[in-house]
């Protein structure tokens, strides 16, 4: 993410019972839970879904 965005803001809030959420701007990016399978992002995917949040 650094490499991508140096001038980024990165927080760790921890949770429980699994949850695993990325929000970029208080808007909802990544949600382990709202997605099939219930996964861990793959390698680039946050930053892909941050850039195409970004385009809207």
């Amino acid at each position: 993410m650094k490499a991508n965005y140096p001038e980024s803001k990165i927080t760790l809030v921890k949770g429980s019972g699994g949850i695993f959420d990325v929000k970029c701007d208080d808007r909802l990016i990544f949600s382990k839970h709202k997605i099939k399978g219930q996964r861990f992002p793959n390698e680039g995917e946050i930053v892909s879904l941050i850039k195409a949040d970004m385009a809207r």
